[in-house]
């Protein structure tokens, strides 16, 4: 018989929950019986530390040796609330394991987004990009998680247990989104992260089947702490600002006396950047009476003038815009003109110079990139 879902069970009268029915996969049960080492992810929120409890309890009953599992914690920086070290502290030594603290070597959240903007705005200035690139990370581009959790996770699990199979245990619930509804129980990671030795890395979803109300009424029973965010009405835990955050988790962040100059910081960079935080939502217009005079004043400018760019970049020939592969055509001269001409206006704004300053030059220059393009696909 196939396993029912947490909700196929609520609507069925069967009361267990998903914590009673953890999902296994084969794959897991075998690296399990084998010894292999586990490292939880601890992230302070509710999910993470839920599951990675009900996960210890399960391995326990599995004979799982308790002295093969870690936490760990990837620390993006002045992006987490406070309260996070103390959370995920509090949650390893409850689970009796040791606490990894990971970090990237180079930058934290916000500094990469800055950096982002800094990088994209010289690749506009050399006519790499036909539209000026955002800073943040977006649900299509989620390289705050893969450049600063996966890339800094994976490597120190392959550097602490070579040769091994290891399970990384991740919170991660189907009923969270639309997206997050086809998790697999468990997935093999990427070949990039196998060692000649022959260390690999399963990743393990345990409580895909969970819901939310489950968690919470286990965390009361377990007398599991939860961070501040949830008391302040937070719904869920993560970055104190996230790009894929909730309205309502976007005003509590916004308020917490602790994010103050981590908001002010954010809405800062809306401005200078003119690019909202969110695709339809202006961090800075969340609680705009936290704002100084200055900063307000700045804001407001960012936002006219992020309407004029997007006006300017809307009136670029569509059928020239970046896709995989571009330039696809050198555009005529008269297609030139207009880019030329939206491009000295965006790189006004933004006090950026170029070397490609005619049309006439613009062209050229998208002709030498669609060139070397085509010769690339056909190497």
């Amino acid at each position: 018989m196939a396993r029912r879902s947490a909700q196929e069970r609520h609507q069925l009268g069967l009361f267990t929950t998903g914590f009673d029915d953890l999902a296994l996969s084969p794959d897991v049960r075998a690296a399990i019986q084998a010894g292999a080492p586990v490292a939880f992810s601890l992230s302070g929120g509710k999910d993470s530390v839920s599951i990675s409890h009900a996960t210890a309890a399960l391995l326990d009953r599995l004979g799982h040796p308790r002295d093969r599992r870690i936490a760990i914690h990837a620390d993006l920086g002045r992006i987490e609330w406070a309260s996070t070290p103390d959370t995920v502290n509090a949650h390893a030594a409850r689970l009796a394991v040791p606490l990894i603290v990971v970090r990237n070597k180079s930058y934290d959240m916000l500094s990469k987004w800055e950096r982002r903007f800094e990088l994209g705005c010289i690749r506009y200035q050399d006519l790499l990009t036909y539209h000026l690139t955002a800073p943040w990370s977006s649900s299509a581009n989620r390289f705050c998680t893969s450049e600063m959790k996966t890339q800094v996770i994976l490597p120190e699990l392959l550097r602490r247990f070579p040769g091994d199979r290891i399970l990384s245990v991740v919170g991660i619930r189907r009923e969270e989104s639309f997206k997050r509804r086809l998790t697999p129980v468990s997935k093999a990671e990427a070949a990039c992260w196998t060692r000649k030795t022959g260390a690999h890395i399963l990743t393990w979803h345990p409580g895909v089947d969970v819901l939310e109300d489950e968690v919470y009424r286990y965390c009361a029973r377990n007398s599991l702490p939860l961070p501040e965010s949830y008391g302040l009405g937070s719904t869920r835990h993560g970055c104190a600002f996230c790009v894929l955050a909730s309205e309502n988790d976007i005003n509590v962040a916004a308020r917490a006396p602790g994010n103050r100059g981590v908001y002010l910081h954010l809405v800062d960079q809306e401005a200078r950047t003119t690019f909202s935080f969110q695709q339809n939502r202006w961090l800075g217009d969340v609680a705009p009476d936290l704002l100084p005079a200055s900063l307000a004043q700045d804001l407001a400018r960012g936002q006219a003038l992020a309407t004029e760019r997007r006006d300017l970049e809307a009136s670029l020939p569509a059928n020239l815009r970046y896709v995989k592969g571009w330039p696809q055509r050198v555009p005529s001269l008269g297609e030139a003109t207009i880019i030329h001409a939206v491009r000295a206006r965006i790189l006004k704004m933004h006090r950026l110079e170029t070397p490609f300053t005619t049309p006439v030059q613009v062209r050229e220059r998208i002709a030498e990139l669609h060139n070397a393009q085509r010769l690339k696909e056909a190497a």
